[in-house]
């Protein structure tokens, strides 16, 4: 049976590299790959993909933009269950609030917020751009087949801002950048990664062929 995977387009987000790494992974298997702005359409779909690029306000409010569509998100991810991916910006919204020029309200669906990152070492610039491992701070069957620490693979980053959880069971991944800095967290059918598994080769294809056959308990 054909399962559906939308990549929800709300004017924020590497729409074409993200299609292109879904369906890359999907190769071999019955899975659609579809990039919307049709809120029905994320009502029907199976997998749930929210991808993310730019200011925390402008996403939140670009999403808002959409007709129908953050309710959807509640009703499907929060209500319903379904698997749901964050990327980036799309991962930060999951937070209660985002404190970049101004408090903004998130989803609200992990607690936390979103700050700016603060890195001890002066000769490291913000944003954070590039390649990092990872360190995984709880195991998560998105992380299957995936080697972390010092000899790990590499995630891609471009980001200024990430989350300070505030509750630990949340935090899944991290790496260093003169801080600890969230990489990936997760509760239940929800999983957000602050790097770009679509720009992480070897690393995000892994990670999203595991999402598109997860099953959350």
């Amino acid at each position: 049976m054909t399962q559906t995977v939308t990549i929800i387009d709300y004017g924020s987000g590497n729409l074409k590299s993200a299609a292109k790494a879904f369906e890359r992974a999907a190769r071999g298997t019955e899975t659609d790959i579809v990039v919307t702005a049709d809120a029905d359409a994320v009502r029907r779909a199976d997998r749930i993909v929210l991808p993310g690029v730019g200011a925390f306000a402008d996403c939140k409010a670009g999403l808002e933009a959409v007709p129908g569509m953050v309710e959807v998100l509640n009703e499907r991810v929060i209500r319903g269950g379904t698997p749901f991916l964050g990327i980036c910006v799309g991962m930060q919204l999951m937070a209660e609030e985002g404190r970049e020029k101004g408090v903004h309200q998130g989803l609200g669906w992990i607690k936390g917020a979103i700050v700016r990152l603060e890195p001890s070492d002066s000769t490291l610039k913000v944003p954070h751009m590039g390649w990092n491992t990872l360190r995984f701070e709880r195991p998560h069957e998105l992380l299957a087949g995936i080697e972390d620490g010092p000899e790990g693979l590499h995630a891609y980053f471009v980001h200024s801002y990430h989350i300070e959880v505030g509750d630990s069971a949340a935090l899944v991944a991290t790496a260093e950048y003169g801080q600890r800095v969230t990489a990936a967290i997760g509760r239940d059918n929800m999983f957000g990664t602050q790097f770009h598994p679509e720009k992480s080769q070897r690393l995000g294809l892994t990670l999203i062929g595991n999402f598109l056959g997860w099953s959350p308990k």
